[in-house]
């Protein structure tokens, strides 16, 4: 895990500067504390920090073979299975990034088809002046590009071009309207004005300071419904994720993972108590305050069941007034996901023992765990309903304007995945893997994760498992109104201390209590924001705050407060300036 940068200057244009690749270089340290490389040849010039996971004395970057050069992020799980498959090659180290390397100078530009993990990759083609970007299928790490007249730059996070001067600090108004409404914003298009997301899957071929041709690999496979009974799955289910937790658990450093008590953390705690002969370390956060939902005595049972040794961390409000700025500031690509709260904190105590951790992100997309499949599997006249139709700030009178287009990009979304025979179920699944998937649920983890340099690894985001899982019957997937059938019947069959088909409270974390308790005064410093002005008249922010006790309006309250501090930070570019209050009262 690390943070890659670089510059490809257009015709005509100066070479890279050495003050800029010294910006980006700062700018992407926690993401990489154990060391730094670059290389700059001609108008090209690529840029690297380094978390050493996988040999750690000689897997330094940038890697070279012959005419190329490697920088990455990430984790290649099926590296010594490629090496092995190469037997004439001389590889110069043990890095898994280096197997990359090769692979393109073998295949050229398809050569992430043989990749199996996560990854950004950025390699560069001394003799043809030419630098090829690729991002895994799942989009699990991330990579933003941004073309300005002097050429094409790229990096791991939008704040290191922002604070390179790549990019000047602006915003698109569709972008945040999305974000308002749903938490999140879709697409290639950032929040800001001139940087794009890298899609999950894309591999971009780029001279000349420009794109010059694309291509994708899919995450999911083709194919409506396959026609498989209920042994059969369970029998090819334990092998995908027996295979794929066990090519997950590579690693030089200690590894640990985070467990709550749901379906995804559960089976990965018993796997990998399956698969290690020393105890698993296992992570649990949990809250103190009504109405949260505390999983820490459901996920402390089933870690004695598997013999682990767990650790619990309790979250307070005080602890998150104190830090909520920074948690905000690392969310430079915005998702105003209240899951960061508890993810920031588990980072940071994770760190304390482990450099790895493995996480249930994408068992509910990929085993159709939502209450919203659900939804949008049954017609019209059942009852069905798309999802995310209504937004956050519908019919509460606080936004200046009413948004307009913030659904466009989910709208797409759909269109794309109700493809190729896919039931209404599956396209479901397929919408939430396009977007919501790589543009909340694993930005959060990677940008909470990496604040403290710890990488997080998802099992459930493996081709593997996909092939074993998406194409499953409707009927294997839900059942007697319960999501994750098929995962759950197995956790019944390798764990019952689990209690996999117990009806399980939704994870919440009570941040509308926490506002509520401070809604006054918080509403006051919230609604003064330039940002929040811009968009929302102060009296009825102050008047939203200050009833915040009911479910819309906490989630409103939270995203504006989430907005504010974000703005202040990657807008204005001004700094956290000690706990929530002070740095809202700090101008």
């Amino acid at each position: 895990m690390c943070g890659i940068a670089g510059l490809i200057a257009a015709p005509g244009a100066p070479a890279p500067e050495p003050a800029t690749l010294v910006a980006l270089e700062r700018a992407l340290a926690h993401r990489g504390p154990d060391g730094s490389g670059h290389t700059a040849v001609g108008r090209v010039a690529l840029v690297q920090t380094r978390l050493a996971i996988i040999d750690l004395a000689g897997g330094d970057q940038p890697l070279f073979a012959g005419s190329a050069a490697l920088v990455g992020n990430g984790e290649i799980y099926n590296y010594r299975e490629q090496r092995a498959a190469m037997p004439q090659t001389r590889f110069a180290t043990e890095s898994d990034n280096e197997v990359a390397l090769h692979l393109w100078l073998r295949d050229g530009t398809r050569y992430a088809s043989a990749l199996r993990g996560m990854y950004a990759l950025a390699i560069h083609e001394r003799a043809g002046r030419t630098v090829t970007l690729s991002r895994d299928p799942f989009g699990i790490k991330p990579l933003y590009i941004a073309q300005t007249d002097a050429g094409l730059a790229f990096a791991s996070e939008p704040q290191a071009l922002l604070a390179a001067g790549i990019v000047k600090r602006a915003l698109r108004p569709a972008a945040r309207d999305e974000l308002l409404q749903v938490q999140f914003t879709s697409g290639a298009e950032t929040i800001f004005p001139g940087i794009r997301r890298v899609l999950p899957g894309e591999t971009l071929l780029c001279g000349d300071g420009r794109v010059l041709e694309h291509h994708r690999l899919p995450a999911l496979p083709e194919g409506g419904a396959e026609e498989i009974d209920a042994d059969a799955a369970l029998r090819r289910l334990d092998a995908a994720l027996t295979e794929s937790v066990d090519l997950h658990q590579r690693s030089d450093v200690p590894y640990g993972m985070f467990l709550s008590g749901g379906i995804d953390s559960s089976v990965l705690l018993v796997l990998m108590a399956r698969l290690n002969t020393a105890p698993v370390l296992a992570f649990t956060a949990g809250f103190a305050a009504p109405g949260a939902a505390d999983e820490r005595e459901e996920a402390a049972t089933l870690a004695r069941a598997v013999g682990a040794r767990h650790e619990t961390l309790e979250v307070t409000e005080a602890m998150v007034w104190r830090h909520l700025p920074e948690i905000v500031a690392c969310m430079d690509d915005p998702a105003a996901d209240y899951a960061i709260i508890p993810t920031w904190f588990l980072a940071r105590r994770a760190r304390q023992e482990v450099k790895v951790v493995l996480s249930g992100e994408g068992g509910d997309e990929m085993f159709a765990g939502y209450g919203r499949y659900r939804s949008a599997a049954r017609p019209w006249w059942r009852g069905g309903r798309v999802m995310r139709g209504r937004g956050t700030f519908d019919r509460l009178d606080v936004l200046r304007a009413r948004p307009a287009a913030w659904r466009d990009g989910i709208a797409a979304a759909e269109a794309q995945a109700a493809t190729g025979g896919r039931t209404r179920l599956a396209a479901a699944q397929a919408t939430d893997i396009a977007d919501w998937l790589p543009h909340d649920l694993l930005l959060k983890l990677d940008r909470c994760l990496m604040a403290h340099a710890v990488e997080g690894r998802t099992p459930f985001l493996d081709h593997g498992v996909a092939a074993a899982a998406f194409r499953l019957p409707d009927a294997l997937k839900v059942r007697d109104g319960m999501g994750k059938w098929l995962l759950r019947q197995w956790l019944a069959t390798n764990c019952t201390a689990a209690r996999p088909f117990a009806r399980k409270q939704g994870f919440t974390v009570p941040v509308g209590v926490w506002i509520g308790g401070v809604g006054e005064r918080l509403g006051k410093l919230v609604a003064m924001q330039p940002g929040i002005a811009e968009i929302a008249e102060p009296a009825r922010v102050v008047a939203l705050f200050r009833h915040a006790a009911g479910r819309r309006q906490s989630f409103a309250a939270w995203h504006l407060l989430f907005y504010a501090l974000w703005h202040r930070t990657h807008i204005q570019g001004l700094a956290p300036a000690g706990d929530v209050f002070e740095t809202l009262a700090t101008r």
